[in-house]
C-alpha cells in the first residue's frame, strides 16, 4: 500500500501521542521533502521537530520526480500540500492523508484518494476492536 501524508496530520498525531497509528494502519508512509522541511520549521512545536529529526524507519522522504504543473502552483496551497498531492498522483498512492479542505478538494479533482486525519482514529479503533 502506498500512502502519502501532508504536514498537519503528522504534526497533530505527534502532538496527541498517536503517531504510531500510522504504521499500524499503513506500514509505511511517504512524505515529500517540503513536508519534512515544514515539520522542522522554528515555529513547529519542539516535540514534533525532535520526532522528525529522529524519524522512524516507516516514514520515508520521497521527492516528486515531476515539476509541479502551473495549475497546481496557482491553487494557493502551501508547498507541502502541493508536493504531497503531486507525489500521491505520481505514485498512484492508495491514500493521501491531508487535512486542508482545499487540498483535499484539489486531490480529489486529480483523482487522488484522500483521508482526513480524524478518520485515522476511527480506522484504528475499528481495527483494534476487530483484533480482540
Amino acid at each position: 500500500m502506498i500512502v502519502v501524508a501532508d504536514t498537519s496530520p503528522i504534526n497533530y498525531l505527534v502532538l496527541i501521542g498517536q503517531i504510531e497509528a500510522l504504521p499500524k494502519l499503513y506500514g509505511r508512509v511517504l512524505i515529500p521533502p517540503s513536508v519534512c522541511d515544514e515539520l522542522q520549521r522554528e515555529r513547529t512545536p519542539e516535540v514534533v521537530r525532535r520526532w522528525v529529526t529522529d524519524a522512524p524507519a516507516w516514514l520515508e522522504i520521497v521527492a516528486p520526480k515531476n515539476v509541479l504543473d502551473s495549475e497546481l502552483m496557482q491553487t494557493g496551497l502551501d508547498p507541502g500540500e502541493r508536493d504531497a498531492i503531486e507525489l500521491a498522483q505520481e505514485l498512484g498512492a492508495d491514500e493521501l492523508i491531508i487535512d486542508d479542505a482545499d487540498g483535499r478538494r484539489e486531490a480529489r479533482r486529480r483523482r487522488a484518494l484522500c483521508r482526513h486525519p480524524r478518520r485515522i482514529a476511527h480506522s484504528r479503533r475499528r481495527r483494534l476492536a476487530g483484533s480482540s
